[in-house]
């Protein structure tokens, strides 16, 4: 049932209980609405209109005497059709633009001050994502000895990013077989992207063996980025360590984590992270605000949540951030603030 199949009336009053249940976590009565949002109305004629809320699926009473609580259709509407987002005010603008600015200009330096910022303004969890890196283009990549037998190879990609994986080799490599194999690859690979690494690597190194000289250990090597190198650019399965998060603890405190459950599942989607990137991957990729509440989560998170995110940009490539949060959230000011903090994000990665 969209908003405009509801009376005028019904509108006004479900959007005060909404109000109401956001401010005070405490289920809201006729006379409390009455006295607060002056409605124009008696108690009788709002504690009426509420039945009839209730009976279309918008509101829920705890126990009998208790006032009304929004269910998740009624967040749905009205985050669909009867809120309205507030322009931010200039000190939060002043104090996102600060904090985010304020330290290195990678990527994930970036996105961890943003997270923990916009967490903080809203007290719910902040999270971003790392953009997705199939396109990113590879500017240089090194070899790393770690042992005798693990290198690692770091790959060094526009707008900042870098990853770094972890290679077995079957004995040591010589300090100049290193070097020209790391040569190779740079000379064969350096402006390409991901996706076109992995598509054309075969190819690119078919001959590379003896490219890469006689030194010790080399040919081996080499051997390897041509058998198993495909595996060394996949960046397209999601990646846990791509998740950012702000301070889990800004919900300890609020009443729908009072029992524990919930924030027990909450703690462990923080420490393994692998859940959270599926669902913030899943997020639309358009200009805009997401706003997906409850149950329309599916089994990715526990109920009663919230999760708010906005793309940001860098170059051709994007990714997401927002906040996790009850249900009951201040709809307007979390979506005014995510929105501003991922305008600031893209600027600052243009």
């Amino acid at each position: 049932m969209a908003a405009t199949e509801l009376s005028e009336r019904e509108r006004q009053i479900l959007e005060a209980v909404i109000r109401s249940y956001v401010e005070t976590a405490v289920p809201a009565g006729s006379r409390t609405l009455s006295r607060r949002f002056g409605l124009g109305v008696s108690p009788a004629t709002i504690r009426n209109t509420m039945s009839d809320l209730e009976e279309k699926g918008f509101l829920f009473h705890p126990h009998t005497s208790a006032g009304g609580i929004p269910t998740e259709k009624a967040y749905r509407l009205y985050v669909d059709e009867l809120m309205r987002v507030r322009p931010l005010e200039s000190v939060d603008r002043t104090r996102l633009a600060a904090e985010i600015s304020a330290g290195g200009s990678a990527i994930e330096s970036i996105l961890r001050r943003a997270a923990q910022s916009v967490g903080v303004l809203t007290q719910e969890l902040g999270v971003a994502l790392g953009p997705r890196l199939d396109q990113t283009i590879l500017e240089k990549l090194e070899l790393v000895r770690l042992t005798s037998e693990k290198l690692i190879l770091v790959l060094s990609l526009r707008g900042g990013a870098m990853r770094t994986i972890f290679i077995e080799v079957p004995g040591e490599i010589a300090d100049d077989a290193l070097a020209e194999v790391q040569f190779v690859l740079n000379e064969r690979l350096s402006g390409l992207s991901l996706a076109q690494i992995r598509q054309s690597l075969g190819s690119r190194l078919r001959d590379a063996t003896s490219a890469a000289g006689a030194a010790g250990g080399a040919t081996e090597l080499m051997n390897i980025f041509v058998q198993e190198g495909e595996t060394f650019f996949d960046v397209q399965a999601v990646e846990p360590e791509s998740v950012v998060l702000g301070q889990a603890s800004l919900l300890a405190d609020k009443p729908e984590f009072a029992s524990g459950e919930r924030m027990r599942r909450i703690i462990e989607l923080t420490e393994t992270r692998t859940e959270l990137a599926t669902l913030l991957r899943s997020r639309p990729s358009s200009a805009g605000v997401s706003i997906t509440i409850g149950s329309e989560h599916g089994a990715a998170l526990p109920g009663g949540l919230t999760v708010v995110t906005a793309e940001y940009r860098a170059g051709s490539l994007s990714g997401v951030i927002g906040v996790i949060g009850p249900t009951r959230m201040p709809y307007e000011k979390v979506i005014a603030l995510v929105t501003h903090t991922s305008l600031l994000v893209t600027e600052l990665l243009a």
